[in-house]
């Protein structure tokens, strides 16, 4: 069983829909950022950097794993799924997983906080983040000409790292207009129906798109 620690966000979903794509048993713990969860010594305890996803591995010694990208490749040894076992098959997958690592979520996070959170509006720092995640789009748009995922022609957990960041490109004013491979990537995974259980978890809350971001925006200013 994976206790697995988590909230509503592009990095908790990755995670999630890994679960359901590998069928592992799991259970959730949601976390209500906006009240700090996140901060308290219990959780601080499976992950000091206070931050979600988490999970614990209570088939093996309750071994706790953070970071999103780690706990991806956690479970794809794990299960034996979603990650190559020769060498440089397992290698593009481990290239495009840090490319999002690296790359699209740090990006599209900074893009969301000065478009959407940050009380005072810095036109250059939000070009900056836009223009480079709208750049970063365009290097997958050309891989994905070429192949039908990012690592080539299987499915794997470069793929579910990075849906989860960029579907939700015009939250972070990022245009996707003429790439449309990435637009037909999207399309293809957001049809899997592991995927759709996976953004289900935890389930959404009632809040409106205005009050989340509120509530992210007392968040960033504390």
């Amino acid at each position: 069983m994976i206790e697995f620690y988590t909230a509503a966000t592009p990095n908790g979903h990755k995670v999630a829909i890994a679960l359901e794509e590998m069928g592992i048993d799991y259970r959730v713990h949601p976390l209500d950022l906006s009240k700090l969860d996140q901060k308290q010594p219990e959780f601080l305890a499976i992950n000091p950097n206070g931050r979600i996803p988490a999970i614990i591995d209570t088939e093996n010694d309750d071994f706790a794993v953070f970071e999103s990208g780690a706990i991806l490749l956690y479970l794809a040894e794990k299960s034996g799924q979603l990650l190559p076992s020769d060498p440089k098959g397992r290698s593009r997958v481990i290239q495009w997983l840090m490319f999002q690592m690296s790359g699209v979520g740090p990006m599209m996070g900074q893009a969301n906080v000065f478009y959407r959170y940050f009380p005072e509006k810095i036109p250059a720092a939000i070009e900056r983040y836009q223009k480079e995640g709208r750049r970063l789009f365009e290097v997958m748009n050309g891989q994905l000409e070429q192949h039908p995922y990012l690592a080539g022609e299987e499915y794997s957990i470069a793929d579910i790292a990075t849906f989860p960041w960029v579907r939700i490109h015009e939250w972070s004013g990022i245009d996707i207009s003429g790439l449309d491979a990435l637009h037909g990537w999207l399309a293809r995974i957001g049809e899997r129906e592991a995927v759709q259980r996976g953004l289900m978890v935890p389930p959404p809350s009632d809040l409106s798109a205005d009050e989340r971001a509120e509530r992210i925006r007392n968040m960033v200013t504390r």
